[in-house]
C-alpha cells in the first residue's frame, strides 16, 4: 500500500470537507441566493475519494 498516496487522498477529502462546510455555511446565512452546483460537485468528489480509501486500506499488501 502507498502511504504517502492514502495520507493526499485523507488531506483531500479533508480539504474538500471544509470547503463543503463553508458552502453549506453561506448558503443557510444567504449569502448564496442560487445553488450552483457546488454543493453536489464537492459531495461526489468527497465520496469518489472515500471510496479510493476503502479500496486501498483494504487491499492486500
Amino acid at each position: 500500500m502507498n502511504h504517502a498516496y492514502l495520507r493526499r487522498l485523507y488531506a483531500r477529502r479533508a480539504e474538500l470537507e471544509a470547503k463543503l462546510e463553508l458552502h453549506d455555511a453561506r448558503y443557510c446565512f444567504g449569502e448564496e441566493e442560487v445553488e450552483d452546483g457546488t454543493q453536489i460537485d464537492l459531495r461526489q468528489r468527497i465520496e469518489e475519494i472515500s471510496e479510493e480509501i476503502a479500496a486501498l486500506e483494504h487491499s492486500p499488501g
